[in-house]
C-alpha cells in the first residue's frame, strides 16, 4: 500500500509493505517499505531471505553432524575397550580451526536452483524437523565410526603398524601393545585424526545445499573450496612439522594411511546423497498431506 487508507490492512497483514512514494502513514504502520516501487525487488528480497534461511541451516547441520560424531567416536572408543583415539587438543583443533573455516564460509552458499519453487514455510516450522534430525544422526554416525575405523584398521593392517588382532587391541592389553610398538599411539591416533578432518571437510561439500551435490557442484562457493583447501593445509602444518607436531601428538603418515583415509571419508557423499533423497520425500509427504 502506500496511501492513509492502506494503513490499517497493512497493520494486519503478516508482511505490510509500503510503497517508497507512499506516505509516512503507510509507512509507518508496514513492515517493510519497498525504496524503489519496483515489485521484482520484492521477489529478490525473498530469495534472498530464503537463501540465508537455508545457509543457516546448512550452518547449523554442519557443526550439530561433526560434533555427533566426535561424541560417537568418544563413545565407541568406550564401550570397545578400545585405546584412547583423540586426545583432547586433537578435538580442540578440530573445532576451533578445521571445522570452523568450512562452517563460516557456508554462509556464502548460492541459492538453490529450486529455491523459489518450494512453498512457503509456516512460522512456527522448527528449524529442525524430524527427518533433518535423523540425517544429522547419521551423517554423525559415520563419522564417528569413520574415525575409529581409522585407528583401528591401521593398528591391524598397516604394513608398517603393529598388526595386531582387533580382540587383542580391544582387550586390556591393547594400549601397552601401542606403548610398546615404535612411536607407540602417535600414528594410529594421527590416522584417526585424519579421517576426522577429512570426512569433515567431504561433509562440508554436502552441506552446500539441501539439493543433490551433483546438481549445486563444488565450485558454486569458491569461498568453501578455499576454506577446504586452507584448513587441509593447516592440518599439513601441524602433521610435517615437527615442533608442531610435538605438541598435538601427531606424526607424518604414508601413502597407505592417505589410502585408507580418503577410502573411510569419501563414502559420507554417498551416505549423504541418500539421506538428502530420503529428506526430501519426507518433506514432500509432509506438504501434501497439508
Amino acid at each position: 500500500g502506500d496511501g492513509v487508507n492502506d494503513a490499517l490492512a497493512l497493520k494486519k497483514a503478516n508482511i505490510g509493505i509500503a510503497m517508497g512514494s507512499g506516505t509516512e502513514v503507510a509507512k509507518k504502520s508496514s513492515d517493510m517499505v519497498l525504496a524503489d516501487d519496483n515489485f521484482s525487488t520484492i521477489v529478490s528480497a525473498i530469495e534472498e531471505g530464503r537463501t540465508i534461511y537455508n545457509n543457516t541451516k546448512q550452518f547449523i547441520r554442519y557443526l550439530i553432524s561433526s560434533n555427533i560424531g566426535e561424541v560417537v567416536c568418544i563413545f565407541m572408543t568406550g564401550i570397545l575397550g578400545m585405546p584412547e583415539v583423540l586426545v583432547p587438543i586433537q578435538l580442540l583443533w578440530v573445532n576451533l580451526v578445521t571445522d570452523g573455516l568450512p562452517a563460516t564460509a557456508l554462509g556464502f552458499n548460492p541459492p538453490e536452483p529450486d529455491v523459489m519453487r518450494k512453498p512457503p514455510r509456516k512460522s512456527d516450522e522448527p528449524i529442525v524437523s524430524r527427518a533433518t534430525f535423523m540425517r544429522y544422526m547419521v551423517i554423525g554416525t559415520y563419522v564417528g565410526l569413520a574415525t575409529v575405523g581409522g585407528f583401528g584398521l591401521w593398528c591391524m593392517y598397516a604394513p608398517n603398524g603393529p598388526q595386531i588382532s582387533f580382540s587383542v587391541l580391544c582387550g586390556a592389553e591393547g594400549e601397552a601393545w601401542l606403548e610398546s610398538f615404535e612411536g607407540g599411539k602417535k600414528v594410529p591416533m594421527t590416522v584417526a585424526l585424519s579421517v576426522l578432518v577429512t570426512v569433515e571437510m567431504f561433509n562440508a561439500l554436502n552441506a552446500l545445499g539441501d539439493s543433490s551435490l551433483l546438481t549445486v557442484g563444488p565450485m558454486s562457493n569458491l569461498y568453501l573450496v578455499g576454506a577446504i583447501l586452507l584448513s587441509f593445509s593447516l592440518h599439513f602444518f601441524i602433521l610435517y612439522v615437527p615442533a608442531v607436531a610435538v605438541i598435538f601428538g601427531v606424526a607424518p603418515l604414508d601413502m597407505w594411511a592417505w589410502k585408507l583415509i580418503f577410502a573411510l571419508s569419501a563414502p559420507i557423499v554417498f551416505v549423504d546423497e541418500v539421506m538428502k533423497v530420503f529428506v526430501r520425500r519426507a518433506e514432500y509427504t509432509k506438504d501434501k498431506v497439508q
